[in-house]
């Protein structure tokens, strides 16, 4: 399950699909009881609140998402300028220590870029062990610097790992930051239930259960 919600193409391939036998529901049902001539406006009407609604739902859900991938971006690009500032700082640290924070800081990056390029539940939970433990062990390095040599350069490279730490945390939390999955069970309810009401309400057959009555003679009239 976990590959399909990562790939937008069978999300995609899904969707069309479930509306498809959507609008297949609602002709079987039209088939079995066909609406009267005088309850087809009242259709109408219920069908265009339906699908009004269900555009100002995809399109709040669109506006959450951009937000959302907005904020990401900044708190990675925040991240990355943390991780760079404090691999520069390690150099006010004494010799040994600085040594071994900037090695420490570069298998720190390599984890925070497979963090942003792994997708499998097993692997995410490695490197998030991985990550706090190399955070715990510079920390421990810069802390004991900063009790040997307590200058205001050294406190300039506990300040940078400090940043280093926090700026982790609001990128794991932004990207947990997703469109809430009510959101989305809102979205594909309503889907399906504008589909059942378009087939349904439709007059015109076609193979895909696309062609309506109005839209139909329209085109005709044109052509």
């Amino acid at each position: 399950m976990e590959p399909i919600l990562n790939s937008p193409f069978a999300i995609f391939a899904c969707s069309l699909l479930l509306m498809w036998l959507s609008v297949r529901i609602g002709d079987v049902v039209r088939r079995r009881r066909p609406a009267k001539e005088e309850e087809r406006e009242d259709l109408g009407v219920v069908t265009n609140a339906s699908l009004t609604l269900l555009a100002l739902v995809i399109a709040f859900s669109f506006s959450m998402a951009v937000n959302r991938y907005d904020q990401r971006k900044n708190y990675e690009e925040e991240e990355a300028s943390a991780i760079g500032t404090e691999y520069v700082r390690a150099g006010l640290l004494p010799a040994a220590e600085a040594t071994r924070v900037r090695q420490l800081l570069t298998q720190y990056l390599d984890q925070r870029i497979l963090f942003y390029t792994v997708h499998s539940v097993p692997q995410l939970d490695r490197i998030a062990s991985e990550t706090a433990k190399l955070q715990s062990e510079m920390w421990s390095i810069v802390q004991d610097a900063a009790t040997e040599h307590p200058t205001p350069p050294v406190a300039l490279a506990v300040s940078g790992m400090n940043d280093v730490s926090s700026r982790q945390g609001h990128t794991g939390a932004a990207w947990l930051n997703r469109i809430p999955p009510g959101a989305w069970s809102l979205m594909a309810v309503l889907a399906v239930c504008c589909r059942v009401l378009v087939g349904y309400g439709r007059i015109a057959r076609g193979v895909f259960c696309l062609r309506f009555c109005p839209l139909s003679s329209r085109l005709r009239s044109f052509s």
